[in-house]
């Protein structure tokens, strides 16, 4: 394999003309595809088969008309202290407000008077507005309707706040990819001691970008994707792009320097690095593909998103970075040693010494020297940040986490401060009655099975009041038509508060007897029931995407070091990283530590997919970085070197790189940390602080250590498997065969 990508490495350097303008032509494709072809993205989170869902596709199949998917918008109106909205002159305020905003797409309009959503002192309403589509399929108009609405409950000196999930404010994020590239450039910049070469490094990265972007984009126009799917596929992208880059160029400039020609240089870094970042990146892509298996329709498009995205960065690193470096002949080598570069390579004592050793040696050194007790230290790191894990929960994200300034987490507020957290959250039980022998009776069952439940409820608004028998009547007239009912359960606690997620569930218990008693089912459904079926499924989904994906992995590490005990060390490593990611996560964003470090002004359940979508990634990118440290090490071991001695020489070769990449990503995920989606905040977080630990606690302090404990054991297969699997020469042995490798003075110094 090192050959062939030897040859595929000088093919593009010597052709960069034929190579670049394939590569612009491709990004021409796709940028006009997403300019002439994209549609919206979506936002909902649903999957089909679920109790909370069946009762929704139950309620469009009886009443066709009906919108189970529609926006909502609502509009909490407040009196100024001291006065009340029952005066006839603000029931008329309100009643224009409402004409004004049952325009364009609205389907009804409530009147807090009729709906009862008004508190008792008279100063506290909010109105709700239905639409029939979802938000992304609402225009201008609506929007000016119900700002117009608002405006004019304002002129009338009454508060008026516009909330609900129809016009979301729009959130900066993106200032987060220009902070990310900012970054990866200094860095960049300082490894190597070149804005050319850093730039060209970014430059690369930023067109696998461009081009994995605009065709998610274009992609929309044909099938519904998440709104975070580009999101995803920009942080990935963008961090491993620029990561790939980096360890390829950092191969090529050392060979140059080593005394090769430009163009067998850049051969060999991408026989060699290139081979590495090959196998790197599958590992990333087999993490996001593999959530396919978990049969969740907007975490397979998230997953593939990025796999694609990360597969084109592979190719960029493999064909047009070197044709780029072509283009910039010597200067690409030229410059002064970087800052990261020169203290890493920094030398302790008087040249001529025995003790002259670069800072990643001695460190390296000290790691195999101090195996036990660094080993210890590690472990013992990983396992107290990661105890909040043990107290997560999650939930869907609801207003309650938007910007503390935005007209959603407002009105949520009001809402809550004064008709209580959960009228931000009704439950709906849709009771269908059409195996029932007496409908009224079921659905008067199904009520009184519901008011029994007395734990967190506030209130229970029955389909029908037997005390009024012209409700009775409605509702026996609604049977006969349509087959079911509808019973509103307003919780004591928030959405996405423990206690509400219990009540959803002590409500099923207390309903499973009904269809043996009456012959009618029930079904709870709502937001909140939503999200805890989903998180369900997820848990149920979460062991068979491991088993998927850590087993493909574990096989194509196998065939990568030739070994059984690194694939499973990267395994344990790899599973103290996500530890540690979630952890701090938890501690963060549900428990308010240091909350204020990326502008998090309020705290709760960690968002319902951040666990395992940050498992899939993190265990991608985790390989990265083991495949980028331990080939090196593999590489001075089958040459010859002694196991512990090899740790050490393939640390200090590799640890400038890993080093760079992973401030790299730490930049660019923690930029996206700093947004107003809580989704992306709290994914960009997590994976910074993910890489973090793996860099830096895992790869860099545990890796070495047990590796050393292990000793040259480390690299034992039983021979019977070694003789069959297929050699893929990740270390570049054929490189050897058919190369003349010259060594130099600088090319000696370069190896200490």
């Amino acid at each position: 394999m090192a050959w062939l990508l030897y040859k595929i490495g000088r093919w593009c350097f010597g052709h960069r003309i034929v190579v670049i303008a394939g590569w612009l032509l491709a990004f021409a494709a796709t940028g006009l595809g997403a300019a002439t072809l994209s549609g919206p993205t979506q936002d909902s989170f649903s999957l089909p088969g679920l109790e909370s869902t069946r009762a929704f596709d139950l309620i469009k199949q009886r009443t066709p008309q009906a919108v189970t998917d529609g926006a909502i918008a609502q509009v909490v109106i407040q009196a100024p202290q001291g006065q009340q909205l029952t005066t006839e002159a603000a029931k008329q305020q309100i009643a224009a407000a409402v004409k004004t905003a049952t325009t364009g797409h609205v389907v009804t309009v409530t009147d807090p008077f009729a709906a009862g959503t008004v508190t008792p002192d008279g100063r506290t309403a909010y109105l709700t507005v239905n639409y029939d589509r979802p938000t992304v399929d609402l225009d201008d108009s609506d929007k000016d309707a119900i700002e117009h609405a608002a405006s004019s409950l304002r002129a009338d000196g009454l508060t008026a706040i516009v909330g609900g999930n129809a016009f979301p404010d729009e959130s900066a994020e993106g200032s987060a990819e220009v902070i990310g590239v900012v970054i990866a450039l200094v860095v960049l910049a300082i490894t190597f001691g070149s804005l050319l070469a850093a730039g060209m490094s970014l430059l690369t990265a930023l067109i696998g970008v461009g081009i994995g972007l605009t065709g998610i984009t274009t992609l929309t126009g044909f099938v519904e994707l998440s709104s975070t799917t580009p999101i995803l596929a920009l942080m990935l992208g963008l961090a491993v792009g620029i990561d790939y880059s980096l360890f390829v160029m950092s191969r090529y400039r050392q060979e140059v320097k080593s005394g090769r020609s430009r163009e067998d240089a850049m051969g060999v870094a991408i026989g060699t690095a290139g081979s590495a970042v090959v196998f790197a990146g599958l590992t990333v892509v087999i993490a996001l593909a593999g959530l396919a298996v978990c049969n969740i329709s907007f975490l397979t498009q998230m997953g593939l998103g990025g796999a694609a995205t990360v597969a084109i960065a592979v190719l960029i690193a493999l064909t047009l970075l070197p044709a780029v470096v072509g283009l910039g002949g010597s200067r690409v080598t030229g410059g002064r040693r970087g800052l990261v570069t020169w203290w890493l390579t920094k030398r302790e004592g008087t040249p001529g010494d025995d003790g002259v050793r670069p800072v990643g040696r001695r460190w390296a050194d000290f790691v195999v020297k101090h195996r036990v007790s660094t080993l210890l230290a590690g472990l013992g790191i990983a396992l107290v940040v990661s105890i909040p894990v043990l107290s997560m929960q999650i939930a869907l994200p609801d207003d309650a986490s938007a910007p503390a300034a935005s007209g959603q987490r407002q009105a949520y507020d009001l809402i809550a401060q004064n008709f209580g957290a959960g009228a931000n959250g009704p439950l709906l039980v849709v009771v269908d009655t059409q195996g029932a022998k007496d409908p009224v009776a079921a659905v008067q069952a199904a009520t009184a099975m519901v008011s029994g439940v007395h734990t967190d409820i506030t209130s229970v608004v029955p389909a029908a009041d037997p005390s009024k028998p012209a409700t009775v009547t409605a509702l026996r007239q609604q049977l006969q038509a349509v087959n079911f009912a509808s019973i509103t359960v307003i919780p004591r606690s928030g959405p996405a508060a423990a206690e509400t997620k219990e009540l959803v569930g002590t409500l099923r218990d207390a309903l499973a007897g009904l269809e043996n008693q009456t012959g009618a089912r029930a079904l709870v459904t709502g937001s909140t029931a939503v999200g805890v079926d989903i998180a369900s499924s997820l848990s149920s989904a979460f062991p068979i995407y491991l088993i998927v994906v850590v087993g493909l992995a574990f096989l194509l590490l196998v065939l990568v070091f030739r070994s059984l005990l690194v694939p499973l060390k990267a395994a344990l490593g790899f599973v103290m990283s996500v530890g540690v990611a979630l952890g701090t996560t938890v501690a963060v964003f549900q428990w308010g530590w240091l909350a204020n470090l990326i502008g998090l002004d309020s705290t709760g359940p960690v968002v319902f997919i951040l666990p395992l979508l940050l498992t899939g990634i993190l265990f991608g990118l985790a390989m990265d970085y083991e495949v980028f440290l331990v080939t090196r090490m593999r590489e001075e071991f089958v040459h010859g070197t002694p196991a512990r001695k090899a740790i050490a020489v393939g640390f200090q070769h590799s640890a400038r790189v890993v080093t760079a990449a992973a401030i790299i990503m730490i930049g660019v995920f923690g930029a996206f940390s700093q947004g107003d989606n809580v989704i992306i905040k709290s994914i960009g977080f997590g994976l910074a602080v993910g890489v973090l630990a793996d860099a830096f606690l895992v790869r860099m302090m545990i890796v070495p250590a047990l590796m050393a404990i292990v000793g040259r054991h480390m690299w034992s297969l039983p021979g019977w498997l070694d003789r069959i699997l297929p050699t893929l020469d990740i270390e570049g042995q054929s490189l050897t065969r058919h190369l003349d490798v010259p060594v130099t003075e600088e090319k000696v110094d370069s190896l200490r």
